[in-house]
């Protein structure tokens, strides 16, 4: 059986990255508070004009139900809830939190927790297979601030190097536990910035959500271990 080519989209507060099964180096479209859905979407039009594709995955920041956001994003514009995504690309589309999918790019097995450092907080669990999208980002973490005010951007330029680095590894420890996972996958684009990691954490790869957009149309990382996407039930949490 031939496997459906497909067009995956992640979108970031800095940029939006786009690959496909045949582009698999991501092209970069700068996004920022100003992006909207609806120029997102012209965006990318114009940007993949002559690939083939036969479906998308969507990356997205902030909770996602029935291949939909939930909320708005947190550093992007409004807009991104009610607008006619299927419509305007004219393909099959799946959505899935952008965390989630660069988790289940770098999935290798058993229970795993992702953290994505990068504008804000991306955070994701995989058990086993089944992908449990986290909205971690906006609880409470120290003196009155959040673990993405610590672990964001934001945080690394306000304090510095030194103290976010360890600020991180705090924050891999104590959900670790509280998860109790086998292994911590440590994304984002400030993720290359740690040294000297535990064991037990594992670097995330440039290519994971890309990866994780692939596997979304593919049944999983492979026979034995299906990958499913869990169905969000839950009020949703403040959007990053």
């Amino acid at each position: 059986m031939q496997l459906m080519k497909v067009l995956v989209i992640d979108i970031g507060g800095t940029n939006i990255k786009v690959a496909s099964t045949d582009m698999r180096v991501p092209i970069k479209i700068p996004s920022g508070v100003a992006m909207t859905a609806e120029q997102m979407t012209q965006d990318v039009l114009a940007a993949t004009e002559g690939w083939i594709y036969d479906c998308i995955s969507i990356g997205y920041p902030g909770p996602v139900t029935h291949d939909h956001p939930l909320a708005e994003p947190h550093n992007l514009a409004a807009g991104w809830i009610d607008f006619p995504y299927q419509k305007a690309f004219g393909k099959p589309i799946r959505f899935i939190n952008d965390a989630a999918m660069q988790a289940l790019g770098g999935y290798k097995g058993g229970r795993m927790l992702f953290l994505g450092t990068g504008t804000g907080l991306g955070s994701a669990l995989i058990f086993d297979g089944t992908v449990i999208p986290l909205e971690i980002a906006h609880l409470p973490y120290k003196k009155g601030l959040t673990y993405e005010d610590y672990l964001g951007a934001a945080g690394l330029e306000r304090r510095g190097k030194k103290r976010w680095r360890k600020s991180v590894l705090d924050v891999i420890s104590l959900l670790q536990s509280a998860m109790v996972c086998d292994s911590v996958l440590l994304g984002g684009g400030n993720a290359k910035l740690m040294k000297d990691l535990p064991s037990h954490v594992i670097l995330g790869a440039n290519s994971n959500a890309i990866d994780g957009g692939l596997k979304l149309w593919q049944g999983g990382a492979d026979p034995a271990a299906p990958i499913r996407p869990a169905k969000v039930t839950a009020q949703p949490a403040r959007p990053r």
